[in-house]
């Protein structure tokens, strides 16, 4: 690894356009490997799904995260969270660099809204210690995602060393932004567009962002830089824009 990790984060609406009209994963990936981001976390993947697969030409073969990792990205871990009868999706980690473990865990608040929490513990070249690498999409209601934080927080004191390179990622739902002085408080985490902008990035909807559903808190890195990508390129693959920033080890 140079002096810097790029990282990206991103809820891709299942590799479809809106109103699920048409396949844009192609241009996903291509779009994320423009980003040349080491580590990507990824919200919103389908793992698997019968129907779609037989109705649309351009639905790939393999799942989601692997079609998307290809041959860019050396490693890739897949949470599988919500799962029906025709299929499943969840959560991604895209690395360049080697993935140690990982382990999804399931965080639903209710039996209606399944979600987990993907935790990988990553060989980063030039850190000291694997760099744990959380994704998570938290639920829509503010009650759920009040108990989904404390399981956050919970595993990260369980899980995670004091000292340990941290990046938390994902679409956290979080519009009202209760969970920021939460996290830094209880955590010692710091939110990237806070540090680099002074307030978290508007990344919903897409076409025009106006809410803070998107968030990347780190413990253990400065940041150098941090960027939503937004405009004709990107608003016709997703509901919410992509995230990206460029960390520095603090340790």
């Amino acid at each position: 690894m140079s002096n810097t990790l790029r990282i990206a984060s991103y809820n891709i609406h299942k590799g479809l356009s809106f109103f699920n009209r048409r396949v844009v994963l192609h241009d996903v990936r291509e779009r994320l490997m423009g980003i040349n981001a080491d580590v990507v976390f990824l919200q919103e993947v389908q793992g698997h799904h019968a129907h779609r697969s037989g109705r649309f030409d351009a639905w790939p073969a393999m799942p989601q995260h692997e079609f998307l990792a290809s041959d860019y990205w050396h490693a890739a871990a897949y949470g599988r969270n919500a799962v029906y009868e025709h299929g499943h999706h969840g959560n991604a980690i895209l690395s360049r660099f080697p993935i140690l473990n990982w382990e999804n865990v399931d965080i639903s608040a209710h039996a209606f809204e399944s979600r987990g929490i993907l935790h990988c513990e990553i060989k980063v070249p030039g850190l000291a210690q694997p760099l744990h690498a959380l994704c998570l999409h938290l639920a829509l209601n503010e009650s759920g995602r009040r108990k989904q934080i404390d399981q956050l927080s919970r595993r990260i004191r369980t899980m995670v060393p004091d000292d340990a390179p941290l990046i938390i990622a994902g679409d956290f739902n979080d519009w009202r932004q209760r969970t920021r002085h939460y996290l830094a408080a209880e955590l010692g985490l710091k939110e990237v567009f806070e540090t680099a902008h002074g307030r978290p990035a508007r990344s919903f909807p897409a076409a025009l962002p106006l809410l803070t559903l998107d968030r990347i808190y780190v413990r253990g890195f400065g940041v150098a830089a941090a960027q939503v990508l937004h405009g004709a390129h990107w608003r016709r693959l997703s509901d919410h824009a992509a995230l990206t920033a460029h960390l520095r080890p603090t340790g």
